[in-house]
C-alpha cells in the first residue's frame, strides 16, 4: 500500500504524522497542507489512460479507488471571444466538488474511521454524501437553515444523515467542527482537509491537458472558502515546476458583492480579512456557495491571487441573475452561484486576454435565481 504523506500547518510549521484522523494543527486549529510534491506526467504520458481525473496518477497522493463515479475530464467549450467554458456541472453529482470528495472519501475508506462527517451549502455534502454511500462509509452532513431543498433531498438520498444548523454558514461549520473533535470521527472538511485540494487542482491538469500543454492567460475561480482557486494555484506550481508550462496564468477571484471579506480585504492590501470574527458584514446573495464570511484559508488565498498578478472582482445579484439567464440563452443551465465568474467578466473585463471560467454546478439543483 502506498506510503501516506505527513500533513504540515502553513501557519506555524506543526507536524501531524500521516495515517491519523487529526483534521486541523493542534496548535493553532489552522487548516493542513500536505508535504507531498508530485511530478507531473508529460502529454505524451497521458495518452490511452482512464479517462477520469485518475489519468494524473503521478500529481495525486492516493490510488484510484474502485468506487470512482468517473469524475473528471469535463468538457471545455468556447463561451464568447477569447473566453471558454469549463462544464464541472457536468459531473457525478452535478458540482466540481466531486474532484475533491473522491480524495476525501478514498482517503476515510483507508483510515476506516467509526463515522464520516461534513459541513457544506450544499455542493461539497452532497458530494461527500455521494461518495460514502459509494465506499460504504457512514455519513452525516451538516447543513445552514436555508440550504437549498434539491441539495438536502440530494444529501438524503444518498443515505446521508442531515443535521440543519440554525444560523449562516460559519455557525455550521462550529458545529461540525466541534462534532470533529468526537474520537473515531473522520472530518470530511473541503476546507481544512488538504487532500480535497489536492482534488480540486485536477481541474487545471485537465486544462492544460486540452489546451495542447498549456494555459490560457486568466484563470476566472469562485472564491468562497477558495478550495477551487487554491487547488488550481498548487497545479499551476507542479506544472511550472516540472517545465511543462512556460508561463503561469493570473487568478482572478470572484466573490459576491453581498459578502466579499476577501474582496475588501484585498482592496485595503491587508493579508487577511478585516473584521473580527462574528462582526463580519453580511446580506442574502443568491451565490450561497461563496458566501463565506471568514475563510479559515484566507491567508493562502489572498497570496495565491497576488503571488499570480490576478486580482478580485465582485458581482452584484443583478450580474448574477443576467448572467444566468444569459448562460441559460446560450443552453448552459447553470445555478447562481456557478455563474458568478461569468458575471464578472462578459462584459469585457478581460480585454482581449485568454481566459477559462467554470461553470461549477448544475441549475438544477438550487433553480432560476428569483427576481
Amino acid at each position: 500500500m502506498t506510503a501516506l504523506p505527513d500533513c504540515f500547518c502553513p501557519a506555524d510549521g506543526t507536524r501531524v504524522p500521516a495515517g491519523t484522523l487529526a483534521w486541523c494543527c493542534p496548535v493553532c486549529r489552522g487548516p493542513l497542507d500536505l508535504d507531498f510534491s508530485p511530478n507531473p506526467a508529460s502529454l505524451k504520458a497521458l495518452n490511452g489512460r482512464v479517462n477520469s481525473l485518475w489519468r494524473y496518477a503521478e500529481s495525486l497522493p492516493l490510488p484510484a479507488p474502485a468506487f470512482s463515479l468517473g469524475e473528471g475530464r469535463t468538457p471545455l467549450v468556447p463561451l464568447d471571444g477569447a473566453i471558454s467554458a469549463k462544464l464541472d456541472f457536468l459531473m457525478p453529482t452535478l458540482s466540481f466538488k466531486d474532484r475533491g470528495a473522491v480524495m476525501l472519501a478514498t482517503l476515510a475508506a483507508r483510515l476506516a474511521p467509526e463515522r464520516v462527517i461534513a459541513d457544506s451549502s450544499g455542493n461539497a455534502g452532497t458530494a461527500v454524501a455521494a461518495y460514502c454511500a459509494r465506499a460504504g462509509l457512514p455519513c452525516t452532513v451538516y447543513v445552514p437553515e436555508g440550504t437549498s431543498p434539491k441539495k438536502l433531498e440530494q444529501i438524503g438520498a444518498h443515505g446521508a444523515r442531515l443535521e440543519v444548523v440554525p444560523g449562516d454558514r460559519e455557525k455550521t461549520a462550529w458545529a461540525a467542527r466541534t462534532a470533529a473533535d468526537e474520537p473515531g470521527t473522520f472530518y470530511a472538511s473541503h476546507v481544512h482537509n488538504p487532500y480535497f485540494l489536492q482534488g480540486t487542482k485536477t481541474y487545471v491538469h485537465e486544462l492544460w491537458e486540452d489546451l495542447g500543454g498549456r494555459l490560457p492567460d486568466v484563470l476566472v475561480v469562485p472564491v468562497g472558502n477558495g478550495t477551487l482557486l487554491l487547488g488550481a494555484a498548487l497545479a499551476v506550481r507542479e506544472l511550472h515546476s516540472a517545465g511543462l508550462i512556460a508561463k503561469a496564468p493570473a487568478l482572478y477571484a470572484v466573490q459576491a458583492a453581498a459578502v466579499s471579506p476577501l474582496a475588501e480585504a484585498w482592496r485595503a492590501g491587508a493579508d487577511e480579512p478585516l473584521y473580527a470574527p462574528g462582526t463580519e458584514p453580511m446580506a442574502p446573495t443568491l451565490a450561497e456557495g461563496i458566501a463565506i464570511p471568514r475563510p479559515p484559508r484566507a491567508r493562502q488565498i489572498l497570496r495565491a491571487v497576488r503571488g499570480s498578478g490576478g486580482t478580485f472582482l465582485t458581482v452584484t445579484e443583478d450580474q448574477i441573475r443576467a448572467a444566468q439567464l444569459d448562460l441559460a440563452g446560450r443552453g448552459l443551465y447553470v445555478e447562481a452561484t456557478g455563474v458568478a465568474c461569468w458575471a464578472a467578466v462578459r462584459d469585457g473585463a478581460l480585454g482581449e486576454r485568454t481566459a477559462v471560467v467554470p461553470l461549477c454546478g448544475a441549475g438544477l439543483k438550487s433553480g432560476l435565481a428569483a427576481t
